[in-house]
C-alpha cells in the first residue's frame, strides 16, 4: 500500500527532502531524548546521505508523520550514535541496517510503522540486500522476534544503545509483509511507532 487516508490527508512514503529535517529532528528528539539515545540532526542527516535510497519519510499531507533511516552496514556492525557517517563512504554490504523508525506519538497504533518497514523490505529486496539488521532498544526485542528477527546471543550488547539493547537480524523475506508487523510503540534503534 503506497497511499491511505489519515484524518483527511493522503499518507505516502517518499524519499527525504532537505525541508523535512526540522520535522525529523523533532520526532527523533521526542522519541529518544528520555532514553538518552538522541543523536541530533547532523548525525541523522549523515546517515541519510550515506544511503538516500533507503531512507524515507511518511508524509500525511504537509505533515511529517514519521521517518525511517536504513543504510548498508556489514552484518554485526552498526552506527555509533555519537559519530556522523563519513561522507561518501557507505559500506558495501548485502546487509541493510534498519537504524531508526519513528512515528509521531499521536499517530501510533495505526499501522504506519508497518507501512514504512514494508516499504523498506520492498526496497531491500529490489536492491538485492540479503539481510536486514537492527538494534532493539527499550525492551522491543520481543516485538521484533515476533516479526522474524533473531537476536545474536553470541554478540556483546551494542555499545551506546542503552541497557538491554539487542542486535537482531533476519533474511529479507520473499514477501513484502513482515509477518504481522504492527505499529506498537516499540523501539529498534531503533523503532518507535
Amino acid at each position: 500500500m503506497s497511499h491511505e487516508a489519515l484524518a483527511g490527508h493522503e499518507v505516502r512514503v517518499r524519499h527525504i527532502a532537505d525541508a523535512d529535517w526540522d520535522g525529523i529532528t523533532e520526532l527523533e528528539a521526542r522519541a529518544y531524548t528520555r532514553l538518552g539515545l538522541s543523536e541530533g540532526r547532523a548525525a541523522l542527516e549523515s546517515r541519510m546521505r550515506a544511503s538516500p535510497d533507503t531512507c524515507f519519510v511518511l508524509a500525511a499531507g504537509p505533515r511529517i508523520a514519521g521517518y525511517l533511516l536504513a543504510l548498508p552496514y556489514p552484518e554485526h556492525e552498526y552506527p555509533d550514535l555519537h559519530t556522523k557517517e563519513a561522507a561518501g563512504t557507505a559500506p558495501i554490504s548485502r546487509n541493510l541496517h534498519l537504524h531508526d523508525v519513528v512515528i509521531a506519538e499521536d499517530l501510533r497504533h495505526r499501522g504506519l510503522a508497518r507501512h514504512l518497514v514494508g516499504h523498506l523490505v520492498e526496497t531491500a529486496r529490489a536492491r538485492g540486500y540479503e539481510r536486514i539488521s537492527l538494534i532493539a532498544v527499550g525492551g522491543s526485542d520481543t516485538f521484533w522476534s515476533a516479526r522474524g528477527f533473531t537476536a545474536r546471543a553470541d554478540l556483546a550488547a551494542p555499545a551506546g544503545y542503552g541497557p538491554g539493547a539487542v542486535y537482531m537480524h533476519r533474511a529479507v523475506p520473499g514477501d513484502v509483509a513482515l509477518a504481522g508487523a504492527s505499529p506498537q510503540t516499540t523501539h529498534s534503534r531503533r523503532e518507535v511507532g
